[in-house]
């Protein structure tokens, strides 16, 4: 590998939505060292089945703003 182009890959602590942790390495920026994820596998509506409401719901939106009076 070249000298001084690459992104320094350290330690990172995830903390996901549900309040678990996992290290891992990782070139990501952090001040702390330490990343909030605000989506996950166990709050996405693709991973727990609630896809077809967000769908239903845009485009009830979708309706409502076509049609808005």
């Amino acid at each position: 590998m070249k000298k001084g182009i690459h992104p320094d890959y350290k330690e990172v602590t995830v903390i996901l939505s549900d309040g678990s942790e996992l290290k891992t390495r990782s070139t990501i920026d952090t001040k702390d060292g330490v990343y909030k994820s605000e989506v996950d596998s166990k709050n996405h509506p693709f991973y727990n089945k609630d896809q077809k409401i967000q769908k239903k719901a845009g485009r009830i939106d979708r309706f409502n703003k076509r049609y808005k009076k």
